[in-house]
């Protein structure tokens, strides 16, 4: 079914039905179970899924030692999807050579680590520049202005990084 034909059964507009499936609005129980009514699905089946949410992934090594970099220079494995980061965002990083990662944007006095798995990288930070190789870890409070990872190495590089959201 498209978002219109969604809306239209729920009687709600498609813009509201857009801003729930982003998770930029949430519906009042009375309009959700509209909008579960308009897909043939029951509210109280919906609900129960939520607790069917992982609440533990595990990326082993072999997982991110073969990951195909894509023409941006860098590729992200996140540990939880969208709808299920609450707080905490994290991600294994994959960086080839002079591929560069800026602060996150709309993140307002969020904090950040940053863990070197593999190879090396540099954190700029305001007017600091921290070079950091395997096995350094730095816990930074994001800067919105001037923040940016680089990997300078002659090889590729994987960070751990976990920020506040």
């Amino acid at each position: 079914m498209t978002l219109r034909a969604v809306a239209e059964k729920a009687g709600i507009s498609e813009g509201f039905l857009s801003q729930v499936e982003n998770s930029v609005n949430s519906p009042s129980v009375d309009t959700l179970v509209n909008i579960c009514n308009a897909l043939g699905v029951k509210a109280g089946d919906l609900l129960n899924e939520i607790n069917k949410h992982e609440q533990l992934i595990y990326i082993p090594r072999s997982e991110w030692e073969e990951v195909d970099l894509p023409h941006t220079g860098f590729a992200t494995q996140r540990f939880f999807s969208p709808e299920d980061r609450h707080g905490l965002d994290s991600a294994i990083l994959h960086m080839d050579t002079g591929a560069s990662i800026p602060v996150r944007k709309n993140i307002k006095n969020g904090q950040e680590i940053l863990c070197v798995l593999e190879g090396a990288v540099e954190l700029v930070h305001a007017d600091r520049t921290i070079h950091m190789r395997a096995g350094d870890a730095v816990h930074y409070f994001a800067n919105p202005n001037r923040q940016v990872i680089t990997n300078k190495d002659e090889k590729p590089a994987v960070v751990f990084w976990a920020g506040t959201l």
